[in-house]
């Protein structure tokens, strides 16, 4: 059983203020066992937006929720015109030295798991085994009738096949994939139907208004209750979805530890806040640690 990193660390409720010191992030590693929980922080080196940081896409975009795709035909078509403009900017998007720091240090043993925000697929891509996809992921589609699950590559084909010609051009590509297109640029858009039973098919992710499955909220708290530590990387914790295990975590008296360049929600639970940009963040320690990034290039 692995001892909590000696962290000196009494909750007070007040939010830390932001640091550039690594030093407790490097001692919470070194001792091992660490659970990371990651937002979309980690993934705007590659390109892809967060929502709420400087310049995020909440500012200009408002996602889709769950009951709007349910409930409108209209809502659907301009959803999956949209997504499926995005896709293409998400196929193109490559981990970067956040996530290949993620990987490398799960490769040596400090990692108990990663529980990740994001629907990306940046932390497979790199190699980290076992992560916890708390939103899905845009790389699947499931049809809300039968429960068929496919490929989005396969649905991909057949938009291409359903609209031909479809070459908007975005004015930007959101966190969830959804690019910024007008109503004129949607058009006449075409949507496909589930090819088993013709029923409506949703990318298998979580929407805002739709509630994170219950089984998978408790394999991530099983995750937080076997952890020494939980590492926050890139998460605002805006959400209750990645808050809760950041309030579970600092209950039973684990050390919490942020880094993100802005203040977030779970802040006063924390040790420390790291200010700093990730992949630079996470290469330090690494180097630190002796472990080369280059080894969990994809």
């Amino acid at each position: 059983m692995r001892m909590r990193p000696t962290l000196s660390w009494i909750p007070t409720g007040e939010a830390p203020p932001g640091t550039t010191d690594l030093e407790p992030v490097f001692s919470a590693l070194s001792t091992g066992g660490v659970l990371v929980l990651s937002g979309a922080g980690i993934s705007t080196e590659s390109g892809i937006p967060d929502y709420r940081g400087e310049g995020g896409s909440l500012r200009r975009h408002t996602p889709m929720t769950y009951q709007d795709f349910t409930a409108s035909v209209q809502a659907r078509r301009r959803y999956w015109a949209r997504s499926h403009l995005g896709w293409r900017t998400f196929g193109r998007a490559r981990p970067n030295d956040g996530h290949r720091a993620v990987a490398a240090f799960g490769r040596h043993g400090l990692l108990s798991g990663v529980i990740t925000q994001n629907v990306d697929g940046l932390h497979q891509a790199v190699g980290s085994d076992g992560v916890v996809e708390l939103h899905g992921s845009l790389a699947r589609v499931v049809c809300l009738s039968c429960g068929t699950c496919l490929p989005r590559r396969e649905l991909a084909g057949r938009l291409e096949e359903a609209n031909p010609g479809f070459e908007p051009v975005a004015a930007a590509v959101n966190p969830d994939g959804d690019a910024d297109l007008t109503d004129e640029q949607v058009g006449d858009f075409h949507v496909v139907d589930c090819g088993v039973c013709g029923g409506v098919l949703k990318p298998d992710v979580v929407f805002f208004g739709e509630s994170v499955p219950p089984a998978r909220v408790e394999r991530c708290r099983a995750l937080v209750r076997e952890a020494t530590s939980l590492l926050v990387l890139g998460s605002s914790l805006t959400v209750m979805s990645g808050l809760r295990f950041v309030r579970q975590a600092a209950d039973a008296g684990q050390p919490v530890l942020i880094v993100n360049r802005d203040p977030t929600r779970g802040d006063r639970h924390a040790l420390t806040r790291v200010a700093l940009p990730l992949g630079p963040a996470l290469t330090a320690v690494a180097d630190r640690l002796g472990i080369p990034l280059d080894e969990a290039a994809p």
